[in-house]
């Protein structure tokens, strides 16, 4: 484990860019990290050049002692980060020395401690059970026990703004107490995550005034203000910023280290993060979803596929004339890309943009552009939706651009003669749909017969069976999604669907839609317009 610090970044120990995805981050519901998950995020944080890394609390949680062993042993190799472990201040009664707590603290082996510490009234007295003075001296006991030791520390403030609000003397009491022991840095949390910008702020600034510490933050989000409220105390004067990845933490979760990160970069001008690490965000922040089991959250600020997604026809003419003027930033800067969303919205400069962007030149054949916008307003008008199909707009605007001189779509790997799909509910109960289907492929008349566990995946075997001999790239094709939408205005049984069908070859991923009174025969449009993109980009080849 390397141990790098302060941290190999622009700002150096001046800013600390500070990650407890780990620890607090883990506190999630629905999330549960292995050991092996642990050290990948950890590897992850350091590429994109965090200066800590917070790992989790060694001594009470097992997999976190098995984590910062592992560490040490030399399965992690920081080349940015320092490695933080967290925990508690000893017990009250007893010596730093003795506490079996803080001594895994030192087992741990990482150059850097985090100490939490109850910082309000109400705490130290209704949940610790021990007056204001023993509460400052478990804090100075521990913190200076932690320093002689040569260990970095610094003190995590519970529920500081509650505290201050209550009563300011004890919080700073506590501060007092670990700071002046040899802590570098007095991290302000607000714990219950209650605050709102402009008071936090004040906070920060009447805190720094009267004492002349180094200060740090750490915001929940229970206000959906962590972000904001982080910036804000960056702005106040704190140096030290904790965040989760992808704000992942218990309840409403805690600052998004990709949103916090983003503001200070691209806002702020301070350069938190090493050369290039920026335009990394959207990488690392989906990769950790990835980890987590977790879809990444399309809607996040900076790093989410929606980021700098337009719809509307207004701003898509804007853009057209310079993408800055609907996008706060450069998406490339932070790792993300511009895109145009296709719908009923959409005017001529949407879909000659979204063309450009799916490779289909519209500029310069205005009657080409003038019908794709009509039949794309059309079919969305009877439930067709090409917002999160590119597959099938990119098909449709081809063959308005290319008419019937498009190899590659006037002769499509194959033809429907019919298909047939039948549904058969034996006596034992067990139900099996079997079809039938009749394709031309190659010149030659093909039937293929198949079954499935449903009327679609036995139309789709079948469909393979019969093209299968005939298409070599067949076998790399799979389907990685499907949905199903029942259109409002059709309810019952007699209501129109829309089925969305996502394909994957390995190495890329593609979306189609089809739509129809009947289920399967909207999973058949879909699922032939999958092949035919595949097809396309094969290059109309076998």
């Amino acid at each position: 484990m390397t141990r790098k610090e302060p941290a190999d970044t622009p700002l150096g120990d001046a800013f600390h860019l500070y990650d407890t995805t780990l620890r607090d981050g883990a506190q999630r519901e629905g999330i549960s990290y292995s050991v092996t998950d642990k050290l990948a995020v950890a590897r992850l944080l350091d590429d994109l050049g965090v200066g800590f890394i917070e790992g989790g609390w060694p001594g009470a949680l097992p997999k976190d002692t098995e984590f910062f062993a592992r560490a040490a042993s030399g399965e992690l190799k920081l080349d940015h980060a320092a490695l933080v472990a967290f925990g508690a201040t000893r017990k009250a009664g007893a010596k730093a020395e003795q506490d079996k707590q803080v001594r895994a603290l030192l087992d741990s082996q990482a150059p850097v401690v985090t100490l939490v510490a109850k910082s309000d009234l109400r705490h130290i007295e209704r949940a610790l059970r021990v007056d204001v003075d023993e509460a400052c001296e478990m804090v100075r006991d521990t913190v200076s026990f932690l320093v002689g030791e040569g260990r970095r520390v610094f003190l995590d403030a519970e529920h500081f703004f509650d505290g201050y609000a209550f009563s300011p003397d004890t919080a700073l009491k506590v501060l007092d107490a670990g700071m002046n022991a040899g802590a570098d840095v007095a991290v302000l949390c607000d714990t219950n995550g209650g605050q709102l910008p402009l008071g936090l702020a004040e906070t920060v600034r009447e805190v720094k005034e009267r004492t002349g510490f180094r200060l740090g933050i750490h915001c929940q989000d229970d206000t959906s203000c962590a972000v904001a409220n982080s910036v804000a105390a960056v702005q106040a004067g704190v140096t030290h910023v904790q965040c989760t990845a992808n704000g992942y933490g218990e309840r409403a979760g805690n600052a998004d280290l990709f949103a916090v990160t983003g503001n200070l970069v691209t806002k702020l001008g301070m350069e938190v993060l090493p050369t290039g690490g920026a335009a990394e965000l959207t990488r690392v922040s989906h990769a950790l979803a990835e980890i987590a089991n977790l879809a990444p959250y399309t809607h996040q600020a900076y790093v989410g596929a929606s980021a700098f997604a337009h719809k509307a026809g207004l701003h898509a003419s804007a853009i057209k004339v310079d993408p800055l003027l609907y996008n706060h930033i450069d998406p490339a800067s932070v790792g993300n890309d511009m895109r145009v969303l296709v719908t009923e919205m959409a005017g001529r400069a949407s879909l000659e943009l979204k063309g450009r962007e799916l490779g289909v030149d519209l500029a310069g054949q205005p009657e080409a552009l003038t019908s794709a916008v009509r039949k794309v307003k059309k079919l969305e008008s009877e439930g067709w939706s090409f917002e999160a199909a590119d597959a099938s707009l990119e098909l449709l605007l081809r063959r308005e651009v290319d008419g019937p001189q498009s190899d590659v779509l006037d002769e499509p790997p194959f033809e429907l003669e019919s298909y047939r799909v039948v549904l058969d509910h034996r006596s034992d109960g067990e139900v099996v749909s079997e079809a039938t289907v009749k394709v031309h492929v190659a010149g030659q008349r093909v039937i293929a017969t198949a079954e499935g566990n449903g009327p679609v995946h036995a139309l789709d075997a079948a469909l393979r069976e019969a093209l299968s001999p005939h298409l070599s790239w067949l076998d790399s094709v799979e389907l990685a999604d499907y949905k199903v939408r029942i259109l409002p205005g059709h309810p019952g049984t007699d209501a129109v669907t829309r089925v969305l069908v996502e394909t994957s070859d390995g190495e890329r991923e593609w979306t189609t839609v089809g739509v129809h009174g009947n289920i399967v025969e909207a999973s058949w449009l879909a699922l032939c317009d999958a092949l035919v993109h595949k097809s396309l980009s094969e290059g109309g080849n076998p």
